[in-house]
């Protein structure tokens, strides 16, 4: 119950930092506009206006009522698109604290099935009742995997793509006329994207972790002095634990913090040869 409390805690408190974090980005990367808007509105000057995106429209943005509607719409549209993409990471990083509760839960039960005391005391529905729970959380993750692994792959080439050209735009923009305010701008979106790679390693990490950590506390229980069937299913459970739970990205590879470490060279790599072109 502490365990499950605990993890309760942390995912809410993740969830608001993530949430927070995309709209603090969306806000100060949209506050530029909004700043040059009310400048020219003091000097009668439309002419220069920009959208938050750039985009085509038919119809004169140049009138001050349309060009402020067009702006609000795309600031909104923004706010719901980083909120929805914080919901998805911070919904990843609940559902694997959920299931390291459960890991956690599971693993109590493993060391208490052979108590030291009455060595021969071990209940057959006891045993089974945790080889019971350990299947439900490997259905749980299968669950997990089926929900995130595609979805992960599209994000990873997506974020590849994106993590090389806001590389690029910023180390171009060295020396040029306004590089601070671009360099600022295109780092926050650069934190943000990278750190949504960060999250999706880090879950696939925590749970390939965590599901070792069944086997591990079976293999410190007491239960090579228990009956035959009940160390039987015990080897079982330990053989099961050995193959980890994880995420992939799109059935390809698992997600875990050596493959964000290669997503960052790789990153790095194409930088490189844009800038040597």
């Amino acid at each position: 119950m502490l365990t499950t409390k605990c993890n309760a805690k942390l995912s809410q408190r993740f969830t608001n930092i993530t949430v927070i974090l995309y709209l603090t980005n969306v806000t100060l990367f949209s506050s530029n506009i909004f700043i040059k808007d009310m400048d020219d509105v003091i000097t009668s000057n439309v002419s220069t206006r920009s959208l938050i995106i750039d985009m085509d429209l038919p119809f004169d943005i140049n009138r001050r009522f349309v060009y402020e509607s067009v702006i609000i719409v795309q600031f909104l549209h923004l706010l719901v698109c980083a909120n929805g993409m914080g919901l998805i990471n911070a919904l990843l990083i609940n559902l694997i604290l959920h299931i390291s509760g459960q890991i956690d839960i599971l693993r109590k039960s493993v060391l208490e099935l052979f108590p030291k005391e009455n060595k021969c005391s071990t209940n057959r529905s006891m045993v089974k009742r945790v080889i019971k729970k350990h299947q439900t959380i490997i259905t749980f993750s299968e669950h997990i995997e089926d929900l995130y692994s595609y979805m992960s792959m599209v994000l990873f080439i997506s974020d590849t793509f994106l993590i090389c050209c806001l590389g690029f735009t910023m180390v171009t923009s060295i020396g040029r006329p306004n590089a601070s305010e671009s360099i600022i701008r295109n780092f926050l979106f650069y934190l943000a994207v990278n750190i949504e790679v960060f999250i999706f390693c880090f879950a696939g990490e925590y749970l390939s972790a965590k599901s070792k950590s069944i086997g591990d506390a079976a293999y410190e229980s007491l239960w090579y002095e228990s009956d035959s069937r009940n160390g039987r299913n015990v080897l079982l459970l330990i053989m099961r634990s050995q193959n980890q739970l994880t995420i992939t990205i799109g059935n390809i590879a698992n997600l875990s913090l050596e493959q964000f470490s290669g997503i960052l060279k790789a990153s790095a790599s194409y930088i490189s040869v844009l800038l040597a072109m």
